[in-house]
């Protein structure tokens, strides 16, 4: 029905706007990365398996499954790792502007781990996002190491997804998820162990980051996630993949309203950027058209 679709594109925008937002809570929390990304998986999980246990999901999967998903959830740490990391040593402009190139990556993985033949006209956008990235290195170069963590980050968002969309054709998003995040605090919680990082002072969070952290991991993980998957029953594929490369606009344009001259980058910056941002949007617009044809 047009209101259910209309209903679910404004839903849409708000869970872009709302991942948009993920990159101002990172700033906005004084903790490392590393316990950041801690807290935020554990949290999550906890609302994903209320989630779970209130739509009575069954969570029963085999030990090779189970592998895929502590592995998948392991890359996903990673990512947000590198992500959270890029901003408290660069900015979120930065960061963001550097995330958009995921979509290529992407594009440069599926040959390689799935034998998909490679389209050139997504070659040509490479070589563009390049010239937007050769652009910002060459004006915000002592942005270098945030600038390289950021595109780490992409490179193991774009390893996630093309991984990810393989699992969720066979296996209940919400499910993937909780395993997922689960991998995740395993894995640094092993990582924390191995270090000695764990202390009463670790488990002591201020009023303000508690705040934030729960707002990071409810809304913007656990809510975002689930309510991601409902709202593409109702939409093409087309109006998905336009609306989430909305998503670094969403966050650059915030960081800038919040964080005012920490985050108002030179002219050429936004050239740079705006060059990757549009490539990645035509890129979306012409994948979304070869399907629906």
């Amino acid at each position: 029905m047009p209101n259910d679709n209309l209903k679910s594109y404004l839903h849409l925008h708000l869970i872009v706007f709302i991942w948009g937002f993920t990159a101002v809570l990172g700033a906005l929390i004084s903790l490392d990365a590393l316990p950041l990304v801690w807290f935020r998986m554990l949290f999550a999980v906890g609302f994903i398996g209320i989630y779970i246990y209130f739509k009575k999901l069954s969570i029963r999967i085999t030990p090779k499954v189970f592998l895929q998903f502590i592995c998948s959830g392991f890359i996903i740490a990673l990512h947000w790792f590198t992500f959270f990391h890029a901003i408290k040593i660069s900015n979120i402009s930065i960061t963001l502007a550097c995330l958009s190139t995921g979509a290529f990556f992407a594009s440069l993985l599926e040959p390689i781990l799935y034998g998909k033949k490679i389209v050139y006209y997504e070659v040509f956008f490479g070589l563009l996002v390049i010239i937007g990235l050769y652009i910002i290195f060459n004006v915000e170069g002592n942005y270098f190491w945030g600038m390289l963590t950021a595109l780490s980050s992409a490179f193991l968002s774009a390893l996630f997804a093309v991984i990810n969309s393989k699992l969720v054709q066979k296996h209940e998003a919400t499910v993937i998820s909780f395993y997922e995040l689960s991998g995740g605090v395993i894995f640094f919680t092993l990582l924390l162990l191995a270090t000695q990082s764990f202390s009463s002072d670790f488990f002591m969070l201020d009023a303000k980051d508690f705040m934030y952290l729960m707002v990071l991991s409810s809304v913007c993980t656990a809510y975002a996630f689930i309510a991601s998957t409902s709202v593409m029953k109702f939409l093409s594929p087309y109006t998905v993949m336009l609306t989430i490369n909305l998503e670094p606009i969403y966050g650059i344009i915030l960081a800038v309203l919040i964080f005012e001259e920490k985050e108002k980058m030179s002219f050429e910056f936004y050239i740079g950027a705006f060059v990757i941002l549009l490539t990645v949007i035509l890129n979306g617009i012409l994948k979304s058209r070869k399907k629906l044809t």
